[in-house]
């Protein structure tokens, strides 16, 4: 399915999906202000109707998006119903713990059970919305409605692989109904070919050796009206994902390594800031000033430690940290170059005899990295990210394909932080855990991550 086609259609499971939230949502505050479900349960009103208005909202608002960031509309509409319920369950429950979260920060006053049911119902609502369309999609009259016939052009090659990506994508709105080699190809055995089976198009498959046949078969195809879909993948990229965009009215193909713009990108941006400005509010207001007192107490120097670090696309920037050492320590460095655990460009070392006793305190429970917070907020950091090196480490990869790690913002904390940081010693696998971070991205996964970046703070295991 072209992803014209495929953002249409999402856009109409979107707004189908926000009615039947909104439906459950009110459902289940009508059965629970019901007078007689109050006398049951001896509890008042779930809701004041201000406080109602404003979740339901940010339910209209927001389920779709949930949605899209746990894959719920990448599925081909026959897909196996596990591909559709588990994505629908993560959903739903971000959906429900959000609501909590938002009705906890402003003071809402909202029963919790009232939103559980609200997700139960959202979801079983959903579901059978999801297994209604899987029954029309098998009838016959959608086969003859939404089936689109298709000619595949292209080498011997081509068109077989072509054929094979078409039955195991299990999109059924495509059919092949024949198939030709562009080698010697003439116009006239194209043209009897569509006139045969009334095809909606012609998928072509091409190296840029048959450029000439290409351009024959389009211009016939013209005529026909006929649609064509060039299969534009003239050039053997290794990891890159093509996309085709358009910059002053001239089509591109964009080829790149990191997640494109999207409302996941959006959202990743706005739990960035948000996440930030209440973790300088909720904890920096009482931290930042005891770790203050406790490092000027206990040494000599500034409370902060600020470094130039590579941040995204190798750009410089100042990061902040409560200062660990002593005030001279960069000047030692050369000294323990000797020490170094770290096989790589990096500098690692666990016992460094430049850290002050309150820095082991500091760097154990990973508090010297709060101010990083500041950094998420001018937009030189996220939350979750590859962490960022400093410039002269860069400046020494072996590897260039190293670098790949610079395409995305720095964080806070990574799989590197959660996986077993002390357990690393060689540069190439903390590389292997940030491109696995890179081409695995969700939002879901930075959920993951912050979360598990939690027991590791607390146990001391998320930093050396």
């Amino acid at each position: 399915m072209l992803r014209r086609d495929q953002q249409i259609r999402t856009q109409i499971h979107q707004l189908a999906d926000a009615c039947i939230f909104a439906s459950s949502f009110l459902l289940s505050y009508l059965f629970r202000a019901d007078p007689r479900v109050i006398a049951v349960l001896g509890a008042p009103p779930p809701a004041s109707a201000g406080d109602i208005a404003v979740l339901l909202f940010l339910v209209v608002t927001s389920a779709p998006l949930v949605l899209e960031s746990q894959g719920f509309y990448m599925r081909t509409p026959l897909s196996p119903r596990l591909v559709t319920v588990w994505p629908l369950f993560k959903g739903c429950v971000l959906l429900t713990v959000g609501l909590v979260l938002v009705a906890y920060v402003f003071h809402l006053q909202v029963a919790r059970a009232f939103m559980v049911a609200f997700g139960a119902i959202g979801f079983f609502g959903l579901w059978a919305k999801e297994e209604l369309l899987r029954i029309f999609l098998r009838s016959k009259m959608a086969q003859m409605q939404y089936r689109r016939r298709f000619i595949v052009a292209g080498t011997d090659k081509e068109t077989a692989r072509i054929r094979h990506e078409v039955q195991m994508s299990g999109d059924d709105s495509i059919e092949i109904v024949a198939e030709m080699d562009l080698h010697g190809l003439k116009g006239g055995e194209l043209i009897q070919l569509l006139h045969e089976h009334s095809v909606y198009g012609v998928i072509l498959g091409a190296r840029h050796t048959y450029f000439e046949q290409v351009e024959n078969v389009i211009k016939t195809c013209e005529l026909e009206g006929v649609e064509v879909w060039l299969m534009a993948d003239f050039f053997a990229t290794q990891i890159s994902r093509t996309s085709i965009d358009e910059m002053h009215g001239r089509p591109l193909l964009v080829f790149r390594t990191t997640p494109e713009s999207s409302w996941h990108s959006i959202l990743k941006q706005l739990m960035d800031f948000f996440g930030s400005v209440l973790g300088l509010v909720l904890i920096g207001s009482w931290l930042f000033p005891l770790v203050a007192i406790i490092i000027k107490l206990t040494s000599r120097g500034p409370v902060f430690f600020k470094q130039q670090r590579s941040g995204q696309n190798g750009r410089p920037f100042t990061l902040y940290k409560f200062r660990t050492m002593v005030t001279n320590a960069e000047q030692y460095r050369h000294e323990l170059e000797m020490m170094n655990e770290m096989r790589g460009p990096v500098f690692k070392l666990t016992e460094d005899p430049r850290v002050t006793p309150a820095g082991k305190f500091l760097r154990k429970y990973s508090l010297d990295e709060l101010p990083q917070l500041w950094n998420v907020l001018r937009g030189e950091m996220s939350l979750v990210g590859p962490r960022p090196l400093p410039v002269d480490e860069v400046k020494r990869f072996s590897d260039l394909a190293h670098r790949r790690r610079l395409s995305v913002k720095p964080g806070l904390t990574c799989l590197w932080q959660v996986g077993g940081r002390n357990q690393i010693f060689d540069f190439k696998d903390w590389v292997r855990l940030d491109l696995e971070y890179i081409d695995n991205w969700s939002l879901w996964l930075d959920f993951k991550i912050l979360l598990l970046t939690i027991p590791a703070v607390l146990r001391g295991t998320g930093a050396k």
